[in-house]
């Protein structure tokens, strides 16, 4: 398997087209670099900039993306310094109200993801128990139950799309059942998080229906309790607004789908491309739990993550920041930081095979709640398992430099994963 090695020369130039290319000013974060080329952009920020980058968000809004691992921990473990506070932003001012990645930033809001401080705090109260009390085993029931089901729609095929046909359904549904929705209502939720997750002319309109899925599951767990997240949380004995829950329960629907699905398939994707991995694999060396790190460390679905913003005027590697800047997580480039690769006995993969000082799910305070990022990997892992298992001759039908990765800066995942194999019987046809 080809991977970057922390002994990579800094000096490699970033191809033509990269973003960085252009020198010491500051970075557009966009174009078709971050996704052909993540490592040759990260590499052209380092020796240009350091570990803190100055970049240009779209409109021409400044902001810095925090690049080397070191000072990313140092950012995400300061929640005083710079907290996860939207509204300390000095360019509000400026933001038009349709600015592609106002849903993204967000506006101060009564919720878990969008709330700092004490506020966040008492959300987190609320929503950490809830998630905790999901009984793992039944997470698994659920996976391999909706797995299965995903895989009969396909399995008499012989080929399918395992970006669209399983791993971005997968996750959601299970995390409807989970929530507290009923089998019939998975699918439209799944549907409105794939409109929103697009960004396209549809997203606002998704956006409203996600609220209205979510105000009437509050509703009907009032009514009718059941072992379920939204019962648990309506249970807590602090005082919340049915506004406060229904928020909560978008963010941890929305956090926990497009995340897990592109682990999955960023996951099989490795497996499906890697030869060296494949092999290691089916040799018994190697695991799906290896080639699931594996991703968080070289491939996280989150690459960078917004935000934090400076409670005053600082400085941060080297740079000086000021109050109401805003800093972006470049989590995925602070895991390639060469600095942290060094520490890692030469930082390649039986380095990190077992290693979880990744920052894929951020680090801190308002890092996903350990909670969130067990039942994602049990989701991912479980799914996976499933899908190998039905379908073990599992092989690309298209060659690799066809796969296309999502358009965007922030996320990283593949946009369709055709596959081949040979058909088999779904699940009521083998009894």
């Amino acid at each position: 398997m080809t991977r970057p090695s922390s002994a990579e020369p800094e000096s490699v130039p970033p191809p033509p087209e990269c973003p960085a290319h252009a020198g010491p000013g500051p970075v557009p974060l966009g174009g078709p670099s971050f996704q052909t080329e993540p490592r040759a952009v990260y590499r052209a920020m380092r020796r240009d900039h350091g570990p803190v980058v100055p970049v240009e968000l779209p409109g021409g809004f400044p902001a810095w993306l925090v690049i080397g691992y070191r000072e990313l921990h140092q950012v995400t473990s300061d929640g005083e310094l710079f907290p996860r506070d939207v509204g300390l932003w000095n360019q509000w001012e400026h933001i038009p109200q349709d600015w592609p990645l106002l849903p993204m930033v967000g506006r101060p809001l009564p919720s878990i993801y969008f709330s700092a401080g004490d506020e966040h705090r008492r959300h987190a109260r609320m929503v950490g128990p809830a998630l905790e009390g999901a009984d793992p085993f039944e997470i698994r029931s659920h996976c391999e139950q909706l797995a299965d089901r995903l895989i009969d729609e396909v399995c008499s095929r012989g080929t399918a799309d395992l970006v669209a046909d399983f791993c971005e359904p997968l996750p959601v549904l299970v995390l409807a059942r989970l929530v507290g929705f009923p089998d019939d209502e998975g699918g439209s939720i799944a549907q409105v998080l794939k409109d929103l997750a697009d960004g396209g002319p549809g997203a606002q309109e998704a956006h409203l229906r996600f609220g209205e899925h979510m105000t009437r599951l509050v509703a009907a767990k009032r009514a009718a309790p059941g072992d379920d997240v939204t019962s648990r949380m309506l249970a807590f004995p602090e005082a919340f607004t049915d506004e406060e829950y229904m928020l909560d329960l978008m963010a941890i629907t929305a956090a926990g789908h497009l995340t897990t699905a592109d682990w999955i398939s960023n996951s099989l994707r490795l497996m499906l491309t890697e030869d060296e991995f494949a092999q290691s694999m089916a040799g018994g060396r190697r695991s799906v739990g290896e080639a699931m790190n594996e991703v968080l460390w070289e491939d996280a679905p989150t690459q960078i993550l917004a935000g934090r913003w400076a409670a005053r005027d600082t400085r941060l590697g080297g740079r000086p920041i000021r109050a109401g800047d805003m800093l972006l997580l470049g989590l995925g480039a602070a895991n390639t930081d060469p600095l942290i690769r060094q520490s890692l006995t030469g930082g390649g993969f039986a380095a990190q095979g077992g290693n979880g000082a990744h920052l894929a799910f951020s680090h801190g305070e308002y890092r996903c709640p350990f909670p969130a990022q067990e039942i994602a990997e049990t989701i991912a892992r479980t799914g996976i398992e499933v899908l190998l298992d039905r379908l073990p001759d599992l092989e690309l039908r298209v060659p690799v430099a066809d796969l296309v990765r999502r358009p965007s800066a922030f996320l990283r995942g593949t946009t369709a994963l055709p596959v081949r194999f040979t058909p088999v019987r779904t699940t009521g046809d083998l009894s």
